[in-house]
Parts: C-alpha cells; sequence; structure tokens
C-alpha cells in the first residue's frame, strides 16, 4: 500500500530535496502585505485586453503559466496587450524571455483613445531585446533595459540566454521612473522635467503629440513576429 504525503510533508521533501516549489504567478504572504497585485493569473488574459480593440480572442493567450504572444499566427488578431486599469504611482515587476533575434518591449502610461493609432505614439517603452538582434550591436540605445532610443544602459548588463528568464522591475513615481534587468539599474528619468521633454523633441517621437505627456495609464506588452513570453507580472501601487 502506497502511503499518501501530506501536502507539508511534500514541502518539506521538495525542500530537502533542493526542490524549490513553484511559486509562478502566485503572491507570497510578504507581498500579499506589502500590497502587491497579480497582473497574470497564469491561466487567462484576464484583466488585459487589445489596444484599442477590447477583450477579444487574439495572439495572446495564457500556456503553461505563461502569458505569450503566438508568432507566425497571421490567421489570429494580433496587437500589443494592454491592462484594464491604469497606473500612476507604482511598482512593476515581471519575468520575460524571448527567442533568438526577438525584439518586444513594455509601454508605460499608454494612452488610449481611438485617435492614438498604437500604444507607442503614446507610452514610453522598457525595451525588450535578444543579444543576436541587429539593433543590439547597432544601437546601444536599443538594448534590453533601456528607456528605448533615448538612453543607453546606465549600468551595462546582457539579458540572458535565449529562451532563459530574466527578471524585470519598472518603478514610477512622481514622473520619475526606473527600469531594472537582473537587478541592474539600467535607466532614470524624470518624465515631467525640461530634459526629458527636450530629448523628445529632437525624436522622431516628436511628430506624435501624447508621447511621453503623461505619468499615468496602461501598461502595454508589445506583440512582435518573433514572440514573446511573460510570467509573474506583479504591481504594487505606491
Amino acid at each position: 500500500m502506497t502511503k499518501a504525503f501530506s501536502p507539508l510533508a511534500t514541502l518539506l521533501l521538495l525542500i530537502a530535496c533542493g526542490k524549490q516549489p513553484s511559486l509562478n504567478n502566485q503572491l507570497t504572504d510578504e507581498e500579499k502585505a506589502a500590497g502587491w497585485e497579480l497582473l497574470f493569473d497564469g491561466k487567462t488574459t484576464a484583466g488585459w485586453h487589445l489596444y484599442n480593440k477590447g477583450a477579444i480572442a487574439s495572439a495572446w493567450t495564457a500556456q503553461n503559466g505563461e502569458l505569450i504572444c503566438r508568432p507566425n499566427t497571421p490567421e489570429l488578431m494580433h496587437g500589443d496587450l494592454v491592462t484594464d486599469q491604469a497606473y500612476e504611482n507604482y511598482e512593476l515587476k515581471f519575468e520575460w524571455k524571448i527567442p533568438k533575434a526577438g525584439n518586444s518591449g513594455v509601454f508605460i502610461n499608454v494612452q488610449e483613445r481611438p485617435e492614438i493609432a498604437a500604444a507607442w505614439a503614446s507610452g514610453p517603452e522598457y525595451q525588450l531585446l535578444e543579444t543576436t538582434h541587429h539593433d543590439y550591436a547597432a544601437n546601444e540605445k536599443k538594448r534590453a533595459g533601456c528607456l528605448y532610443g533615448f538612453l543607453a544602459q546606465k549600468n551595462e548588463v546582457t539579458p540572458r540566454s535565449t529562451n532563459e528568464w530574466n527578471q524585470a522591475v519598472i518603478r514610477q513615481q512622481n514622473g520619475k521612473i526606473e527600469f531594472y534587468l537582473n537587478a541592474a539599474l539600467t535607466a532614470e528619468m524624470d518624465l515631467t522635467s525640461s530634459t526629458w521633454l527636450g530629448m523628445v523633441a529632437a525624436s522622431h517621437f516628436n511628430v506624435y503629440p501624447e508621447f511621453g505627456k503623461h505619468t499615468k495609464g496602461h501598461i502595454t506588452l508589445q506583440d512582435w513576429t518573433t514572440g514573446i513570453a511573460f510570467r509573474n507580472l506583479k504591481v504594487r501601487r505606491l
């Protein structure tokens, strides 16, 4: 007769064997006490919708505990995935992995309105990029963890190998943002400053009147043809 183990006994056995139980897409008691909320339940796309299209079926799906955008699926509806709620002062943490030559991003302060055709027309981007993508060597302001197109990494850090998970943090308070990649601070900017407004005015984003002008908006995951995967998306309001 096989002896059944209690949940506690199973947990202790895993720890004794050096195997930690998976806590992906869950909140610890400490996180709950600190005010963290899950943005992805590991099973559905609840809380998200396509930019300017609403909650319709798309290339975005929950699969094996990952929020993924399926590549090479022209038969599916494509577009950037937007949080249902808007955020102002907050800390966002998430894990991401990307295939070879992959390119994606996370936009912040996105304004969702019919007259704004795309999320990137209003929201600055935390860049996600695999090292063999041509932009990686060609433009140091487009590497993973950068404030896309504006700043090179504040502290140099290379994303992990293809299809390995990276840890990212975006923090915004009173318009001041910080980006982190694998615990390294990669970008800082005050989105209310004359420095930022001048950088936008001197960039190709200057033709988009809403770009970089807001310190509250939606968090948005970029659809890209090579695919992208996220997990452990968590936010807490500051």
